[in-house]
């Protein structure tokens, strides 16, 4: 029955706002042309956002917020599966894509008023692969930069990159002022909540810790303009209950809400006031497990755990929210395989394997600790399906709710006996190439950062540099290593591939434009929105 528990209760909850949107939709219908316009984006999330404030590390939550305050040379576009003009007008390679030029738009302004130039963009790239954290291997290709003209770049590469989609990524390819902070060090200069982006919204308030937590107003000076119809500032409101959160939008108090369970996000569908998105994402979910210490540094038991889940009953619980995983790779970005050989629900075969380990049912049994970020509801009602299925093999799994950067942190603790057994975690690529998986979650780390399974082999890792430099030379031979290096995955079992997630948002009929990017997870670019009478 646990399995089923949580959506009994989800279903209660829906039903009640169900009628407090019935007794409070007073407003008038969107489109009305005599509603008000709003000038305020208001973002709700569950979890804190400014996880980071420094362009050159960043690697968390942040993305949602710097992605408004800062740009990047280039930016994918999922409809042509290429990279569109920002920052840069134009770009080219050399035949063996060692070398490339980017011209760079005229007349942009860091919000500190200093011109952006090809030697401030340099400098800010240097800062970054100096720096050498978060995504910074985006630019570990590169030698060295040329700056020919103001408006003129050059990089020159050690191994052949495909260097217009690393600069598209949504991480470490920002673009800022590396003068901003005087004399002050501007690391510390950035973590006092202050940015030096070029985009389209700068910092306005900070209150770290409380519910609005960050606003940001438009730069009068953006290179864009502020001639068209665009919101003005972008609130971001830190709501862990998702009940909250959709009584908030339903009311008109927040503009979006980036997750609800399932069946609150279907009960909005009927709402006139509000517009709901479900699209495919390259997001999925993993179970991180301890490959290090523990009873799951014993392969044979990783591959048992990997047989004891009920894939198909999490994703019919979820109701529409995600959909099975086939490997690392999500559908929609290459490198994708449908036939790989993936683990299905055998509880039969777990249960010989944990046998044969000494554990499982009349055996020795096994207490494992599981962590997930506090406020995630669809995270939440896996675990209990984990839990469930688990308890059936003899093992007892205790689920322990954190705070994102605490279930980190712990993590990543260099003492092992203070580290979690399975770690529940979404993953997104930092560009649109399966590299952003491989070499953040799977290569071996001394120390780890996102290896959070504490997972280490040397012939994948070999396999990962030569199909990095494969994906801007030959393409179909970058493909068809990662269809090898998704296969050892499997064998070695250091992850369980619970599923791909769907973008499943709510927002207010008044917002106008909203585009979907997967590969700026759970980004709303708010420039390009176009506010409607509500």
């Amino acid at each position: 029955m646990a399995k089923h528990r949580g959506l009994l209760i989800a279903a209660g909850v829906v039903a009640s706002l169900l009628m407090l949107a019935a007794c409070g939709s007073t407003s008038p219908q969107s489109g009305s042309s005599t509603g008000p316009v709003s000038t305020t984006f208001t973002y709700d999330t569950y979890t804190p956002v400014m996880v980071g404030w420094d362009p050159s590390t960043s690697y968390s939550n942040e993305i949602i917020a710097m992605s408004n305050m800062y740009e990047t040379l280039t930016r994918y576009n999922p409809v042509t599966k290429t990279v569109d003009p920002l920052l840069a007008t134009s770009w080219k390679s050399s035949a063996d894509a060692r070398t490339w030029t980017f011209q760079l738009r005229p007349g942009v302004y860091f919000h500190t008023g200093r011109l952006m130039t090809a030697q401030a963009v340099k400098a800010a790239i240097e800062r970054t692969i100096k720096l050498n954290q978060g995504a910074a291997y985006i630019w570990s290709a590169v030698s060295s930069i040329d700056t020919p003209s103001q408006d003129t770049i050059v990089f020159h590469l050690k191994y052949a990159a495909p260097l217009d989609l690393n600069a598209s990524a949504d991480y470490a390819a920002y673009i800022f002022d590396t003068k901003a902070s005087g004399s002050q060090p501007l690391a510390k200069w950035f973590t006092a909540g202050h940015d030096a982006g070029t985009g389209p919204y700068t910092v306005q308030t900070w209150n770290s810790g409380q519910e609005t937590e960050l606003t940001l107003t438009s730069f009068p000076k953006y290179w864009g303009g502020w001639n068209d119809t665009h919101y003005k500032r972008v609130v971001f409101r830190v709501v862990p209950q998702d009940t909250t959160a959709a009584q908030l939008l339903t009311s008109g108090q927040v503009s979006f809400v980036e997750q609800l369970s399932p069946p609150l996000w279907a009960s909005l569908k009927s709402n006139p006031q509000v517009q709901t998105i479900n699209d495919p994402s390259w997001q999925n979910l993993f179970a991180f497990m301890n490959c290090k210490s523990g009873p799951l540094a014993n392969l044979t038991v990783r591959r048992a755990l990997s047989y004891a889940v009920d894939y198909t009953g999490i994703v019919a619980a979820l109701k529409g929210a995600v959909v099975l995983s086939s490997g690392v790779v999500p559908p929609g970005l290459w490198g994708h395989f449908d036939n790989l050989p993936n683990y299905t629900y055998d509880s039969s075969k777990a249960k010989q394997l944990l046998n044969s380990a000494g554990y499982g049912p009349g055996k020795k049994p096994m207490d494992l600790k599981l962590t997930l970020t506090q406020g995630d509801s669809n995270e939440q009602l896996v675990a209990t399906i984990l839990k469930s299925d688990l308890a059936q093999l003899n093992i007892q799994l205790s689920i322990k709710p954190l705070s994102w950067p605490t279930q980190w942190a712990q993590a990543q603790s260099t003492n092992v006996n203070q580290r979690q057994d399975i770690t529940l975690m979404y993953w997104w690529p930092d560009y649109a190439d399966p590299y952003s998986w491989f070499i953040n979650l799977f290569h071996s780390e001394a120390k780890p950062y996102y290896n959070l399974c504490y997972y280490a082999n040397p012939r994948l890792d070999a396999m990962m540099a030569r199909a990095e430099m494969d994906a801007a030379t030959n393409r179909t031979n970058a493909i068809a290593l990662y269809q090898q290096m998704q296969t050892i995955l499997l064998q070695d079992a250091p992850v369980l591939f619970l599923y791909n997630n769907n973008d499943q948002y709510a927002l207010l009929k008044s917002v106008g434009n909203l585009k979907v990017n997967p590969a700026y997870p759970n980004v709303v670019f708010v420039y390009d929105l176009r506010p409607l009478p509500s």
